[in-house]
C-alpha cells in the first residue's frame, strides 16, 4: 500500500548560485559522501530530499543528512535513511522507498514513492 508520495524540481543554475553564494549549505544539506558529486547530480539530490519530506507529510524536525541518497553499483538512485528520516518513515508504515531522479533542460527532478 502507498503511504506517501513526493515530487519535487530544481532550477539547477540557481541551486548552484545558492551554494555558490553560502558554502555552508553544501555541508548543511548533504554527507559527505554526496557532497563529491558534481552540481546537477547535487541538485537532483536536493530534490529527492524535499520528495521524500513530502512523501512523509513534511513533519517538523526532519535533518537533512537522515536521508542520504546512494547510487548503487547499477547507477539506480536509492535512499539511506536512519534517524529523523526513518522514525517519520516508520510512523507511517513506510518500509519501502522508490526513488526516481532526473536533469535535463536546466531541471533537476525526483520522484518519491513510500510503501508499507
Amino acid at each position: 500500500m502507498i503511504v506517501g508520495v513526493g515530487i519535487d524540481v530544481v532550477e539547477i543554475e540557481r541551486f548552484i548560485t545558492s551554494i555558490e553564494r553560502t558554502p555552508a549549505l553544501r555541508d548543511k544539506l548533504f554527507t559527505p559522501a554526496e557532497r563529491e558529486l558534481h552540481p546537477q547530480s547535487l541538485a537532483a539530490r536536493f530534490a529527492a530530499k524535499e520528495a521524500m519530506a513530502k512523501a512523509l507529510g513534511a513533519p517538523a524536525g526532519l535533518a537533512w543528512h537522515d536521508a542520504e541518497v546512494i547510487s548503487e553499483a547499477t547507477g539506480r538512485p536509492r535512499f539511506e535513511l536512519r534517524g529523523t528520516v526513518r522514525a517519520a518513515a516508520d510512523a507511517l508504515g513506510g518500509t519501502t522507498v522508490h526513488l526516481s531522479l532526473s536533469h535535463d533542460g536546466g531541471i533537476a527532478s525526483a520522484f518519491v514513492v513510500l510503501e508499507s
